[in-house]
Formats: C-alpha cells, sequence, structure tokens
C-alpha cells in the first residue's frame, strides 16, 4: 500500500541520489540519513545497512560510468584502495553492530561527514605524489568502518583525495565512485555470508527506481558541472538533522 510516507521517501530518496551522484558519491549516508527519519527506523541496523549499499550500487554504478565515460577515471589512482578496500568491507559487514552503539557510530560517520562536505576547496591544482603503501592503508581502514556503519566509504575517501593534493575533483570522483561500488557489493556479501541478509523486494525495488532516476540526472550533471558547493551545503544540513535525530534518541 503506498502512503504519503513512502511517497516522501521515494521523492527524498530521489534527491538523496542526484545530489550525491554529482559529486561521485553512492549516497549510503544520506540513504541511512533520511532512512533513520522515517518510521522504518525501528528496524535493527543490518535493515539499513543492506538497503543503502543495494542503493549505492545503482547511483555509484552510475556516477562511475559517466566519469569513466568523460575520461577522468585513472586506473592506477584507484587501484591500491580498493584493493584492500573490498576484503576489509567483507569483514565490516560480516560483523553485528546493533543498538546504541550502531546510533553513536552512525552519527559520528554522518557527523564527520558532514563537516567534510563543508570543508573548502584545495586551491592548488598540482597533483601530489601518493605511495601504494599509504593508499592501501587509507584503503582498508575506510573499508571495515564503511562495512560496520553501512557506508561505501567515499564521504570520507573523496575530500582526503581532493585535500590531500592526490587528484584532481574530477579524478577523485571517478575513483570515489567504483570505491563505494566494489566496498558496498563486498559489504552486502560479508551480510550474505553471515547468513542476515534479508531484504523485501517489493520495497527495494521502489527504492531503486527514485535513485536510479535521480542518478541519472545528477552523475551527468556532476560529470560536467565544476562547481558543486551548494549541493555540499544542502547534504551537509541532511546529515546533520540525521546525526541529531539518531544522538537524541540515544540520550532520550
Amino acid at each position: 500500500m503506498i502512503t504519503i510516507e513512502l511517497l516522501v521517501l521515494l521523492l527524498s530518496l530521489f534527491l538523496i541520489a542526484a545530489l550525491y551522484s554529482s559529486v561521485g558519491l553512492g549516497g549510503a549516508s544520506g540513504y541511512l540519513a533520511v532512512l533513520s527519519m522515517a518510521s522504518l527506523a525501528e528496524n535493527e541496523s543490518i535493515w539499513f545497512k543492506q538497503y543503502a549499499w543495494c542503493l549505492n550500487l545503482v547511483v555509484a554504478g552510475l556516477a562511475f560510468w559517466q566519469y569513466r565515460r568523460s575520461g577522468h577515471h585513472d586506473v592506477s589512482l584507484s587501484a591500491p584502495f580498493v584493493a584492500t578496500s573490498v576484503p576489509m568491507a567483507a569483514i565490516g559487514g560480516y560483523l553485528l553492530v546493533g543498538g546504541d552503539l550502531y546510533d553513536v557510530l552512525l552519527s559520528i560517520a554522518l557527523i564527520f561527514a558532514a563537516w567534510r562536505l563543508l570543508s573548502g576547496s584545495r586551491k592548488s591544482q598540482e597533483i601530489s605524489f601518493l605511495s601504494i603503501p599509504r593508499a592501501s592503508l587509507i584503503g582498508g581502514i575506510i573499508g571495515f568502518g564503511s562495512g560496520i556503519i553501512g557506508t561505501g566509504g567515499g564521504i570520507f575517501l573523496l575530500p582526503a583525495l581532493i585535500l590531500g593534493g592526490w587528484a584532481t575533483e574530477k579524478q577523485a570522483a571517478a575513483t570515489t565512485s567504483l570505491f563505494v561500488w566494489l566496498n558496498s557489493l563486498a559489504g552486502l556479501i560479508g551480510v550474505g555470508l553471515a547468513g542476515r541478509l534479508d531484504l523485501d523486494h517489493g520495497l527495494l525495488f521502489s527504492f531503486i527506481i527514485a535513485v536510479l532516476l535521480g542518478g541519472i540526472i545528477g552523475s551527468r550533471y556532476g560529470s560536467q558541472v565544476s562547481s558543486q558547493d551548494g549541493i555540499r551545503m544542502i547534504l551537509a544540513i541532511v546529515l546533520l538533522l540525521a546525526a541529531a535525530k539518531r544522538v537524541l534518541e540515544v540520550i532520550v
């Protein structure tokens, strides 16, 4: 049965997908934020993670295709990150973290993500050298954390690449979208191996349609337009509102 809440939820997912994909992200932190503010918040943490990862596969896949088609993907930049992040994301997805601990971890992740989105862009366009061991270490840490929380890790990798001077904004977006897609798949595999994969296919299908439409619009826009400052501000506000809600629930 279609309710007003479901329609609002689908519209919100559409907007989140459009906004996130425009900057090369899958949107899991946004999906988690929106879902946590709906009546669906009564579900277990594992429920949130599964749906967020499924939607990431759609949106991050679209974003990567658009950025790669536009010639922004650098395989040598992506490889060391994903080589370690994928197995660590699977391990994180296998682990079961719930209750207040999950709420606290998710709130911290949302607040950090909002802060990184609001951080200023790097002024210099000069690219710095990034060693393979360092990239591998960063990828592994982000992958493990994203597996536990239920994101793809892009919200952490994207600003690191840009502010660290290791890639241009477009290259960072291309690498991040691939990173998110692979981590999300690994997280789902981890949940499946743990025997906790449980999806309502009807609900998932409606979610996918919403983010698919948003992802197509956002990824096409993001691969062609240079400035996304306004988009980052909107996303940061959404994340902070969701984090505030989760914190209040833990306290009260």
